[in-house]
């Protein structure tokens, strides 16, 4: 394992357990009737986000799926802000009226959730030619499940993608389900990146639960893109843990199948790749995961005392103000 430095693997192993905790917490306070609508968790998907992200610099942009904790976290948003967002705060990142499907940060180049399977891809071949037309080297990273390959969006902007060469690279987070259907019945294919071929760009698939596996593909990806060579197809192999959404029974897989997936836990396998390799000692490692418990702590705890939306603000952002409310 290649680690850059102590304190690049020290930063990527606490996000990945803020990713872990944010979630659990989220879970417990959706148990106990503390926020509503429904959500998608990511648990055991940890390090695809982290791992690409670590490319991620001012001017970029990402586009995020129904199941974007990670995508926010990893992209540099602030846990209370996004506790308060699904805590229905006025001061969450889009006033309590986005929640888990629909939450974004601009500041941080994360230009949102999106509730349509592959919804935010077609949003970041956008993103990329806006980029590429004012002349930057910015690119935009794509996270999108495997199920959104079956999406006509998804052809519709790798097409216009690789057409027009756009800085974008296209990041299947294959988890193995679409919902309930297996990725191994929905594609006819072994492994997803080999569709890139049909758009005449380079594919490539990686161990999703390797972080710096992820984070040396994706970053050969977004190198590529920054020298104007065009989009890029990764497939990172890995799997959620808790169902699809809150309503999944997980009817349509094995105890045995998620305890064996469970087994190549991403953070779990980090930690230990860390202390064998003598980067991080085992008190540093105990120190990191308290270090983010208390992050997640205070998000709940900002997240709680933010404000409800009152009844006279509920439309603010929907309607366009009136030339005599600009005046006022």
């Amino acid at each position: 394992m290649a680690v850059t430095s102590k304190e690049l693997a020290t930063d990527a192993l606490r996000q990945m357990w803020q990713i872990r905790l944010f979630e659990e917490a989220v879970e417990d306070l959706y148990g106990r009737g503390m926020m509503h609508g429904t959500m998608h968790l990511s648990i055991g998907e940890e390090a695809v986000p982290v791992g690409a992200l670590r490319h991620f610099r001012e001017g970029d942009a990402l586009t995020s799926t129904h199941r974007g904790h990670g995508h926010c976290i990893a992209g540099g948003a602030d846990l209370g802000r996004m506790m308060a967002e699904l805590l229905a705060k006025d001061n969450g990142y889009c006033r309590g009226r986005g929640g888990s499907m629909h939450i974004a940060d601009v500041a941080t180049g994360n230009l949102g959730a999106n509730g349509i399977v592959g919804g935010g891809v077609p949003i970041a071949a956008g993103a990329a030619l806006s980029q590429k037309m004012r002349g930057t080297d910015n690119v935009t990273i794509c996270f999108h499940g495997d199920g959104s390959v079956g999406e006509g969006a998804w052809h519709e902007a790798l097409t216009l993608a690789s057409m027009w060469d756009l800085p974008v690279v296209f990041l299947c987070e294959n988890n193995q389900y679409g919902m309930s259907m297996p990725a191994s019945k929905a594609f006819k294919v072994e492994h997803i990146s080999e569709k890139a071929t049909a758009y005449g760009i380079p594919g490539e698939t990686v161990d999703g639960n390797d972080l710096e596996a992820v984070a040396e593909v994706v970053g050969r990806a977004v190198e590529r893109a920054r020298r104007g060579e065009g989009p890029t197809l990764v497939e990172a192999l890995t799997y959620r843990w808790r169902g699809h959404s809150k309503s999944d029974k997980n009817l349509y897989r094995t105890k045995a199948e998620i305890a064996e997936w469970r087994d190549r836990d991403p953070i779990a396998r980090y930690a230990h790749d860390l202390l064998e390799d003598e980067v991080l000692t085992q008190e540093e490692l105990d120190a990191i995961q308290a270090a983010a418990r208390q992050d997640i702590r205070d998000a709940v705890v900002f997240g709680t005392k933010g404000a409800e939306p009152t009844v006279e603000e509920m439309l603010a952002g929907v309607y366009a103000p009136t030339p005599e409310e600009v005046q006022a």
